[in-house]
């Protein structure tokens, strides 16, 4: 018997560690790089009816139940009556969700907003009964901004079912972004497949959202002028668009052109397994455990603290990163400070091309001696 994915049938996956079953035997469980379903070895144990899908699958599953409601038929719960099933809590889920679908809100924070309720609701939360959720919420081993952030969903899930209640006041624990090397993002990309590495090497360059990058399309991008227009931008940003670097160009001209969009990804949680994996094993190689600290939104931190740090132009910033008010962009006027601080690559031009090369690779032009140019960029 060969070994597939009971979901899309594909034979390509990686091992996923061990289940154990009532007996203490151990079962291999495999996660298919395809459409990142997990399941089990199905020769040593009915791992079929056992596996579950990931939050991105359960959210495709809950959007399109939803769709399927009809008026006559959705679950109406009367306020301050607990549902009693797991299957009304489900179908609350559902109905949530497709209400906030509606709104506009984006698949990304509706599996966010569903997740947070459905953990509430498993440590016995009682949606309709404000103080319920209040106790949950409190007795939650959660980090503080984790807890507001609890708060947040609720209050949108109150707003929507007209529940009244008094919120309680949990605030956000702003901290530092981590940002990491040049060397170290680079060492990433080499390491990474070609999808992964061409979707980081654009967000290096452009600061851009992961969510922005996979809805490009390849009419967005000219590869005469090496320029890349984003127009469907998130969290209400600003369209903008972006001169590149001749290697990027080419890496995303290599892609297969099987679909509209460049990167032909379905969900943004395979993509991000998928790169979780690459990580590991690059952070495990080099042994640099800062390597997985480095996240698809890192990428943004970094672009965007190297340009303040560069122009010193708060405003150029901004327009970079898209953002309509500008106290979103002052934080990075804090990230200034570097490891190696006045160490730098240096490097030198005769010619035009050879002086293009360099701007496009990073270096800053510093002077002109004897007829030759004179190049720097940070370690």
């Amino acid at each position: 018997m060969v070994l597939c994915c009971p979901e899309c049938g594909s034979k390509e996956f990686w091992k996923d560690g061990l289940r154990y079953d009532p007996n203490g035997d151990s079962v291999q469980r495999f996660l298919c790089k395809k459409c990142g379903y997990r399941f089990s070895d199905p020769i040593k144990g009915n791992s079929y009816k056992e596996c579950q899908t990931n939050s991105n699958h359960q959210l495709c599953a809950i959007l399109k139940e939803a769709k399927k409601l009809d008026t006559a038929t959705e679950i109406k719960t009367v306020a301050g009556e607990s549902p009693k099933t797991q299957q009304d809590i489900k179908g609350k889920l559902i109905e949530f969700a497709w209400k906030l679908q509606r709104e506009g809100i984006t698949e990304v924070t509706i599996r966010n907003y569903t997740k947070i309720l459905r953990l509430l609701s498993e440590d016995g939360a009682n949606f309709y009964d404000a103080d319920s959720v209040k106790d949950v919420i409190a007795h939650k081993k959660w980090a503080t901004s984790s807890k507001a952030y609890a708060v947040a969903v609720y209050q949108k899930f109150a707003k929507i079912e007209k529940i009244t209640w008094q919120p309680p006041k949990y605030k956000f624990n702003q901290k530092l972004p981590f940002i990491p090397l040049e060397s170290e993002i680079d060492t990433l990309i080499a390491f990474c497949g070609k999808k992964t590495s061409t979707i980081l090497q654009l967000l290096k360059e452009t600061a851009m959202r992961i969510g922005e990058a996979l809805r490009l399309k390849w009419t967005d991008v000219d590869s005469n002028s090496n320029t890349i227009i984003l127009n469907e931008t998130e969290k209400n940003g600003i369209p903008r668009m972006f001169k590149v670097s001749s290697k990027l160009i080419a890496m995303i001209n290599n892609l297969p052109k099987k679909k509209e969009t460049i990167f032909a990804v379905r969900f943004i949680n395979n993509l991000e397994t998928d790169f979780n994996y690459q990580r590991k094993r690059a952070a495990a190689k080099l042994q640099n455990p800062r390597l997985l600290r480095i996240t698809f939104h890192t990428l943004r931190h970094w672009k965007a603290t190297m340009e303040y740090h560069k122009t010193k132009d708060i405003l150029h910033v901004m327009q970079l990163l898209g953002h309509r008010n500008i106290q979103n962009t002052l934080i990075y006027t804090q990230l200034v400070k570097f490891e190696n601080e006045e160490e730098y690559h240096s490097a030198t031009a005769k010619t035009v091309e050879e002086a293009k090369q360099l701007i496009e690779a990073g270096f800053e032009y510093v002077t002109d001696m004897k007829g030759i140019k004179l190049f720097k960029k940070r370690k």
